[in-house]
């Protein structure tokens, strides 16, 4: 497992870096002596989509396992779009609120005529509640990730998402050599305390090394990793949520795709996609 884990992270680490340094090469957003183009982060948000329909397959499958029925045909578009809120007002000329709520109200709107013309009066309630609630969470959330990119640039990206992953590697690493304390025995039976002080400190560490990048005093940059270690460890827990209430093992077993050493697309990305926000709000307010 942690040979896995090692080696594909590695692989995701690599690839991830040069897509972000790519993108910024693109839209010249890597450094503050050009001047950046008015179209920023066309090529993340394109890896964005594809993380987003991958998730969103995963997601179903392991809702389905409730008894519950998604619509893909709607799910996964309206969480395309929701995931690259920031990137269209720089093309169409729309405000972000008003896309926002446009795309959503549409979005609502379809999942009724979805399911009167698919399932009829069966389980409305539940079906368009559990298609909501996978909107939310993958469209919703993961639209504060093209964010960071297009408003604060890629040296913030990278920062926000190495820190997050950092930590999650501190907590696995710490967590299997000298956990004994269980952090959250119901939910993520092998989370200890120990672990998650691994993930502060590699968090700390990361965050520290970023900071001149983003233009963060270091101060600052210890807050940033403090906060985040924790952070990217609840948004863990809460897909470990999901997973224990349809009793599987991974976002993978029900058939998503496997990463090894991981589990699935969903698992890889369940702490980034939570902490996001939160990031987003920080670098807000320590610009």
């Amino acid at each position: 497992m942690l040979k896995h884990r090692l080696i594909f992270g590695t692989l995701m680490t690599i690839f991830f870096t040069a897509v972000v340094i790519f993108d910024g090469w693109l839209d010249a957003s890597l450094s503050s002596s050009t001047q950046n183009k008015t179209v920023q982060a066309t090529v993340f948000c394109l890896l964005i989509a594809l993380l987003v329909v991958a998730s969103q397959i995963e997601l179903s499958k392991l809702i389905e396992k409730k008894n519950l029925k998604i619509f893909k045909p709607i799910t996964i578009p309206a969480s395309i779009l929701l995931a690259t809120s920031w990137y269209w007002p720089q093309i169409f000329k729309i405000s972000l609120s008003g896309y926002l709520l446009f795309v959503s109200a549409l979005t609502f709107f379809a999942l009724f005529f979805y399911q009167y013309f698919r399932y009829g009066i069966s389980s409305v309630i539940a079906n368009c509640g559990a298609n909501a609630f996978s909107i939310i969470y993958i469209g919703l959330l993961s639209a504060f990730v093209p964010a960071i990119r297009i408003d604060f640039g890629p040296w913030a990206l990278l920062m926000f998402v190495f820190v997050v992953k950092a930590a999650d590697i501190g907590a696995y690493t710490t967590g299997s050599l000298f956990g004994k304390h269980k952090f959250s025995p119901n939910v993520s039976p092998n989370k200890t305390w120990e672990g998650m002080a691994g993930a502060v400190v590699t968090a700390v560490i990361v965050a520290v090394f970023f900071a001149d990048y983003c233009i963060m005093k270091w101060p600052v940059a210890v807050l940033f990793g403090f906060c985040f270690a924790f952070i990217g460890q609840f948004g863990d827990l809460a897909e470990s949520l999901i997973k224990r209430d349809t009793e599987q093992k991974d976002s993978a077993s029900s058939g998503g795709i496997a990463v090894p050493g991981f589990g699935g697309i969903l698992d890889v990305i369940d702490s980034p996609l939570a902490a996001a926000t939160f990031a987003y709000l920080f670098f807000v307010c320590t610009r």
